[in-house]
């Protein structure tokens, strides 16, 4: 963000309530609008904005197309034992399949020592920690994985094969502290290109590819993310590697779909059946933390002016009060 530009603060619950407004105007449940709302608040919270009201558009076309369900569908179990499950999500929002299986895994990891879910029948579903913090705070370590619509472009094609497939470990520290860790097994998440494009400005190298393969910086004509560690001679392999496991971890031993064949983020024709400068020693969790801080003395999440411009696009469109920014 530039220097010149003020950044515009949202109250917490003003934007836990827009999002709520939001979701039940295209005909979401409110209590799976609510869960919702509760990991977007947390995304921009801890400063991974990418996720958090930026993606709100997405889980609202999802419904108001049809392909995301809400009605009476809630996710059910279809096969367990005292350690793992099988869930049906029963393509409700992702956020809602997420949390039921990261709670039923609490509730079998306090039976039997560990708990394993796995999904079919999801959506995209947010922040990964989001639910690692979950079980963090029931005092376990905390895993999530999931697979995603083909972003990744392998180091050696132009074809995107897989997707930012992100995975998370929170683990509770001493004296308060914690390890929070968080990440695509891309360069970058897809929502940070978006938030460059938002805000007018140009993707940092390293990220992203055209439709020729080669490296671009133009937020708009990208044609895929390149893979954790960027091109074969920086490892980039080892990226494309971890993305691979998540894969089989929620696409084929859920029985869900995987790979390419899972259907874009932007289209909306098919069920998606997923599921620098620091001066001191930063551990994941951390940059989370010092953000949540400036959102507290601030007394609101900080926006970029164009992200409450989109906002506002949204309220109007859908006939809902906008959000109410702090004075």
């Amino acid at each position: 963000m530039s220097s010149t530009t003020k950044e515009l603060v949202v109250p917490i619950e003003e934007l836990r309530s827009f999002v709520v407004r939001s979701m039940v105007a295209v005909g979401t449940k409110e209590d799976h609008a609510r869960d919702l709302a509760e990991l977007l608040v947390s995304a921009d919270y801890r400063g991974h904005y990418s996720h958090g009201l930026n993606r709100l558009d997405m889980y609202i076309s999802e419904i108001k197309e049809g392909m995301t369900t809400s009605g009476d569908n809630e996710p059910t179990i279809l096969k367990e034992t005292v350690a793992t499950a099988l869930v049906d999500g029963n393509n409700v929002l992702g956020p809602v399949v997420g949390k039921y299986c990261i709670d039923l895994a609490i509730k079998k990891a306090k039976d039997a020592g560990i708990g394993f879910v796995t999904a079919k029948g999801s959506n995209h579903f947010g922040i990964a920690g989001w639910y690692s913090i979950r079980a963090m705070k029931q005092g376990m370590l905390g895993m999530a994985f999931t697979n995603t619509s083909p972003m990744m472009v392998p180091t050696r094609a132009k074809e995107r094969t897989l997707g930012t497939n992100p995975l998370t470990l929170a683990a509770q520290g001493n004296h308060g502290d914690e390890f929070v860790l968080d990440m695509a097994t891309t360069s970058v998440a897809l929502g940070k290109l978006e938030m460059q494009d938002r805000k007018g400005e140009p993707i940092p190298p390293g990220w992203a590819v055209d439709q020729d393969g080669k490296e671009t910086r133009d937020a708009k004509n990208f044609h895929g993310l390149l893979p954790l560690g960027g091109v074969e001679q920086s490892s980039g392999y080892k990226g494309y590697g971890l993305a691979m496991m998540v894969e089989i971890f929620c696409g084929i031993l859920s029985g869900s779909s995987f790979g390419p064949n899972v259907r874009t983020w932007k289209d909306f024709d098919r069920a998606a059946n997923l599921v620098d400068g620091a001066s001191e020693v930063l551990v994941p969790g951390d940059p989370e933390r010092k953000h949540m801080e400036l959102c507290d003395n601030l007394g609101g999440i900080p926006y970029h002016p164009n992200q409450i411009t989109y906002a506002n696009e949204l309220a109007k469109y859908f006939k809902i009060t906008p959000m109410k920014l702090l004075k």
